[in-house]
């Protein structure tokens, strides 16, 4: 998916924080972001900027007084997304970076992020907000029918002018060791990442506290205690499998500091014909019906790891 982001030039710390969080979902080849400092010099900025607003499939516009206080970017920019948001050809992404008087402009009837649309500069962690919104990104490319990208999609666009509808196509595959190990190992790290991000944003709240430990290279562990509650302390021990063992491919125990022989539950590696995912599993009985994403994992494990000392979020 090609996103248009669309920024004031006073902001461009914020633009070069969400383009490294965009990282992934680039390597994946998921989002091929485009901005203006994409226009080489000598090209016609004007006409440019327009094929892009024209061409884009998603728009993120990141959003600040600087940004409502320009006319080219709420005039142009944000205008012609949101005529083609409503059109059904595009999508808006809100993205709050600086309080701002946004919710009395046509961005109040859009869905804003970070979560709740509280800026970003008011997260202790502004990468915890960055997470949030790719987190987010992630969702909408999981949910958008579109056509694949490459010659597929010249194919499609051919097909489509022609009147023929345009088809979502998923090609078949067989994964091997070395495709399932690293799916494993990029899972592993989405995991670790989550916890460590999202522990150090619970460690700014009132009445709790957290720790996130790094023990090895496949192994980290987290403590939370929430001081409103008696004995309200969870702790959680995650490892990736080894060459040789592991009760799955990534497993954990709800102990502190827990040694790699011992599991309360973990997520096992699948694969129908089309992709690898995760699939639940506790005491060695696998969730078949359940297939999750490294994300929908991370989120899963979190919310259950926060319920053993008290704790819940929407």
């Amino acid at each position: 998916m090609k996103a248009f982001i669309s920024y004031s030039h006073k902001d461009a710390g914020a633009l070069d924080r969400l383009h490294t969080h965009l990282a992934m979902l680039r390597r994946e080849g998921a989002v091929e972001a485009w901005f203006d400092r994409e226009i080489l010099a000598g090209g016609e900025l004007d006409a440019e900027i327009t094929a892009q607003l024209e061409g884009c499939e998603l728009f993120l516009l990141l959003v600040s007084p600087d940004f409502l206080a320009s006319d080219y970017c709420v005039e142009r920019e944000m205008q012609r997304a949101l005529e083609r948001h409503a059109a059904g050809d595009a999508r808006v992404v809100p993205i709050i970076i600086e309080p701002c008087d946004w919710a009395a402009s046509p961005l109040r009837q859009l869905k804003a992020l970070p979560r709740d649309g509280k800026p970003v500069s008011e997260w202790t962690n502004e990468n915890n907000a960055y997470l949030d919104v790719v987190n987010e990104i992630r969702r909408i490319l999981r949910t958008e029918d579109r056509p694949d990208t490459g010659d597929a999609s010249a194919a499609v666009a051919v097909a489509t002018e022609a009147g023929v509808a345009a088809r979502r196509y998923r090609v078949k595959r067989d994964f091997d060791e070395i495709d399932r190990s690293d799916f494993r190992t990029a899972a592993f790290r989405s995991l670790r990442t989550y916890f460590e991000q999202a522990i150090a944003e619970i460690d700014s709240i009132d009445d709790l506290r957290g720790r996130f430990a790094p023990l090895t290279e496949t192994s980290f562990s987290c403590t939370l205690v929430n001081k409103a509650r008696d004995r309200g302390v969870a702790h959680i021990t995650v490892h990736c499998r080894g060459a040789s063992h592991g009760f799955s491919d990534i497993f954990y125990s709800f102990s502190e500091n827990a040694p790699d022989n011992t599991a309360n539950g973990g997520f096992s590696i699948k694969a129908d014909e089309y992709e690898l995912f995760l699939a639940p599993m506790m005491f060695g009985y696998g969730r078949e019906d359940e297939r999750l994403t490294p994300e929908g994992a991370a989120e899963a494990l979190w919310a259950e790891f926060l319920q053993h000392a008290g704790v819940t979020y929407d």
